[in-house]
């Protein structure tokens, strides 16, 4: 669950398991250190203006607040205006900093911005970015999903229909047993 203020942490760390930094809040030093001493586990997701290598700092003061695990989230880059790419290279980059690190593979296509006064998305590249991440050996997948995801009040263009589920989670885990027995 993300949290957005320091005085939001207790509240939260009280009903929920993992308390996420967003994006773009990954570098407020009090907000993460807050989530940190919560002893909760605790999500940073990678701002869309960072360099990977980068979240060495966040991660550092996660570290230093003396919490509990803390996990990387990558969720793509700003490439231009209004558009997300994805470096695969940043999985391996966060992992080599020593923590798990996961994939979120719905905003990872969301368009900011490009639904003139909404952010979008393009749900298409939702499954080959997942296969992507899932070779490449992340810890754990984040998915946005939604039965009618043209009706969802929020990431609707970026969610994965509820019906396609099942079908992707079999291709992942087939991947990772893949992976898993790889030498």
């Amino acid at each position: 669950t993300d949290v957005h203020e320091t005085a939001e942490v207790n509240a939260v760390a009280g009903v929920a398991d993992v308390l996420q930094i967003p994006a773009l809040l990954c570098r407020q030093t009090s907000l993460v250190q807050a989530a940190a001493r919560s002893g909760k586990v605790v999500n940073l997701k990678k701002g869309q203006f960072m360099a990977p290598w980068d979240m060495r700092h966040a991660l550092a003061k996660a570290r230093e607040a003396g919490g509990g695990s803390v996990m990387l989230t990558e969720r793509g880059s700003s490439f231009g205006y209004g558009n997300l790419v994805v470096d695969f290279r940043s999985l391996v980059v966060m992992r080599e900093l020593g923590a798990p690190v996961v994939f979120d593979a719905t905003h990872s296509v969301q368009l900011p911005g490009g639904a003139g006064d909404a952010s979008s998305g393009d749900r298409r590249y939702i499954g080959p970015l997942a296969r992507a991440a899932v070779a490449v050996g992340v810890d754990g997948l984040f998915m946005e999903v939604h039965e009618d995801p043209d009706a969802a009040l929020s990431d609707g263009p970026n969610s994965l229909p509820l019906d396609e589920l099942p079908g992707l989670l079999a291709e992942l885990l087939e991947l990772h047993r893949c992976r898993q027995s790889a030498p």
